[in-house]
């Protein structure tokens, strides 16, 4: 039977009401079906989005490495692409991104972390309510203040402490973006802790846990999910930061494991072929691509083994 003989029938059986009903249904449906296209178009923007950044640093990459071969670029150990002779080594820099968010990891994790467990399961209720915001204003300073603050404060102050300490140094920037992830970790890792249900913490005090062992072993491990994934975003941008390690870091692409010394990170090669000196087209420019790619590579790495850690813990855990 047609939509319209449904119609007539039920106007014969004197009732408006069921028309009524069936056109509110026709009226959803049709909004819902609205919604459902918006928010399909968002998430095609996105995924449009990453597959144009990837095939960008891929084409252009490949002109890069038409005239340079990939084994030279991974091995070498000499990054002078801006001066004669050339040299396309890009383990320098590498080890620059490394250096620094190794520092900014081991600075940002145990404090963001023992941070998230105080305010999750420790902090009174008004404390909190103040600490918080405090921790989430100092991700909205910008990078290039933290820099600054690095240069003019930090390294003046690890000076007399560390003899040798040039006045650009991956110590200096290994901290301040330390900081600068530390609210990330912090925020995240509360937040997931918040999320277990207190059903947990009920049953573990009634067992006799203190209130110490059931923020370390009953609350961390069901919020390890969380906590992971905000190391993983806290460590990517670690490796991405720019401002703040080229101003304290400063840009001298030197192959070392000595944080006293300057060094260059892969964003801040970027940043100084990317000031418009370098023409376009050429293998300087064509550098920055693959730089780029390689440090997209290293950040789907992070996620990768991050997806793979928290696979195989529940499967131990579970």
């Amino acid at each position: 039977m047609s939509e319209r003989a449904i119609i007539e029938v039920a106007r014969g059986a004197g009732g408006g009401a069921p028309v009524a009903s069936l056109r509110g249904a026709r009226s959803r449906t049709a909004k819902e079906a609205a919604i459902g296209g918006l928010l399909f178009a968002a998430g095609a923007v996105s995924i449009l989005t990453t597959v144009g950044i990837i095939a960008v640093l891929v084409w252009e990459s490949l002109a890069f490495f038409r005239r340079v071969s990939v084994a030279e670029f991974l091995t070498g150990t000499v990054w002078t692409p801006l001066f004669v002779p050339q040299h396309f080594g890009v383990l320098p820099l590498l080890m620059g991104s490394v250096l620094v968010s190794i520092i900014a990891a081991g600075i940002a994790i145990p404090l963001g972390l023992g941070s998230a467990i105080y305010l999750s399961e420790f902090a009174p209720e008004r404390l909190r309510r103040f600490l918080k915001p405090v921790l989430e204003i100092l991700a909205g300073v910008p990078s290039v203040v933290y820099g600054y603050f690095a240069l003019t404060f930090v390294t003046p102050l690890l000076q007399p402490l560390v003899p040798g300490l040039q006045l650009f140094n991956a110590l200096s920037a290994g901290i301040v973006v330390g900081i600068m992830v530390l609210p990330l970790i912090a925020s995240l890792s509360e937040d997931a802790m918040n999320a277990v249900p207190r059903g947990l913490r009920q049953g573990a005090y009634a067992l006799g846990a203190t209130k110490f062992e059931v923020a370390t072993r009953v609350v961390t491990p069901a919020a390890l999910s969380g906590i992971v994934a905000s190391f993983i975003l806290a460590i990517s941008r670690a490796i991405g930061e720019t401002m703040a390690v080229v101003l304290a870091a400063g840009m001298t692409p030197n192959l070392t494991l000595d944080v006293r010394e300057s060094i260059q990170t892969l964003t801040a090669y970027i940043v100084q072929v990317s000031l418009g000196d370098t023409p376009f087209g050429s293998i300087e420019y064509q550098s920055i691509f693959a730089v780029g790619l390689l440090l997209f590579a290293v950040t789907l790495g992070m996620n990768v083994f991050g997806r793979w850690f928290l696979k195989r813990y529940r499967e131990e855990y579970a």
